[in-house]
């Protein structure tokens, strides 16, 4: 049994069958949509270019013999009688369980709950905001992470006036340091973005929806539309209760097992045990289907495959799209070593190593340095 509708749930019913996995399985989901995509939320979705999201058709889950429980989420887990309650009350039983739940947004306790407030993290917050920006002309988002930095080029993109407003002194620098951060905020502010760093929001104000947000330092923006992007958590309240060790996401080991027999735990919601005995909890798109390869074998009793993965995601924004490969950090030395106004690309460098690679509009060259990464390269190999 699958708990959670999205990517990571997909892929592994997918290589359950793949391995040649005859039994059963379901998919437990509190959404009513079948699994689908979410980088496109922020991006194409809001952009109104798309509304197929959806990561593979109902026929190939019939097809597959694979039972999809939607709009009925779980609500707690027994592991002793390998039970799963759904938020409906009824009851499952299992063999083995594997957990997906993902993320949920991150919300401001202080905010009202006011018409005009999103978040962004599901197909049908997507859809709401995206009916919002038709006739809005003022917008506010709270965050310039990823999240936040789409949203801010989509809402651009449909002839909305954006302010985005980020504590941190750039965009983005809590993951890829400042001065990747400042030249993501020239990217935006050529779009006509008013970006706003070094600030926090005190409050959101408004009688029969948003109007106003207040900036730390006394600044009051007019909003039609506030955007909350301030980041995610895994998503193991309902797991209160049932035993599983959780630490930031489900604690597993290095093949996803969790703390309790026949219980298992992939993609972002997991925290996975590194080389070096560490626990790490990834939330990039593609190490999923790394994780599922791995995780599926070894609860099959077959022997996983060994490979060296280097970390991969990206970013679209504008007609930029920002690659990170490898494990960049804050703290590391950056080296810019192309920036033509728009586009750059720079490598990351720690204790002598490249450890990682941000470019934004150059993926031949982003993609070119997988190797260097994955064998621990001396930075000198990039920059001679």
């Amino acid at each position: 049994m699958i708990v959670g509708g999205g990517l990571a749930a997909a892929r592994t019913a997918e290589q359950l069958r793949r391995s040649e996995y005859a039994g059963a399985i379901t998919i437990v989901s509190d959404e009513d949509h079948l699994p689908y995509d979410r980088p496109p939320l922020s991006k194409e979705v809001l952009r109104a270019e798309t509304n197929d999201v959806t990561l593979k058709p109902a026929e190939f889950y019939a097809e597959n013999d694979i039972t999809m429980l939607l709009g009925n989420g779980a609500r707690s887990l027994d592991t002793s009688a390998k039970a799963l309650t759904l938020a409906d009350g009824s009851q499952l039983g299992y063999d083995e369980l594997i957990i997906a739940t993902g993320l949920v947004p991150k919300r401001i306790p202080s905010f009202p709950d006011l018409p005009g407030i999103h978040v962004l993290r599901s197909f049908d917050e997507s859809l709401a905001l995206r009916k919002e920006a038709g006739t809005a002309r003022r917008a506010v988002v709270i965050g310039a992470g990823f999240i936040g930095c789409e949203v801010a080029a989509s809402l651009r993109g449909l002839g909305v006036d954006v302010v985005l407003v980020e504590p941190q002194p750039a965009p983005l620098a809590s993951v890829l340091g400042e001065k990747i951060g400042e030249l993501v905020t020239r990217l935006h502010r050529a779009e006509g973005v008013d970006v706003r760093c070094g600030v926090g929001v005190t409050e959101v104000a408004g009688e029969e929806r948003v109007q106003k947000v207040t900036l730390g330092d006394g600044t009051e923006l007019e909003a039609d539309i506030v955007v909350v992007g301030i980041g995610s958590r895994p998503a193991t309240e309902w797991l209160d209760g049932s035993g599983i060790e959780v630490d930031n996401g489900v604690v597993c080991d290095d093949a996803g097992r969790a703390s309790a027999p026949h219980v298992w735990a992939i993609g972002d919601v997991a925290s996975w045990r590194d080389t070096v005995g560490g626990q790490v909890r990834v939330e990039h798109w593609s190490n999923v289907a790394d994780q599922a390869r791995v995780l599926v074998p070894s609860m099959l009793g077959q022997d996983p495959p060994a490979a060296v993965s280097v970390p991969y995601f990206w970013s679209d924004q504008y007609d930029v799209k920002i690659q990170c490969l490898g494990e960049p950090e804050p703290t590391d030395t950056v080296h810019v070593v192309e920036d033509d106004g728009r586009k750059f690309l720079a490598y990351y460098e720690r204790d002598g190593v490249v450890v990682g690679v941000v470019g934004g509009g150059f993926p031949g060259k982003v993609m070119k340095t997988r190797a260097k990464i994955a064998s621990g390269a001396p930075i000198a190999d990039l920059l001679g």
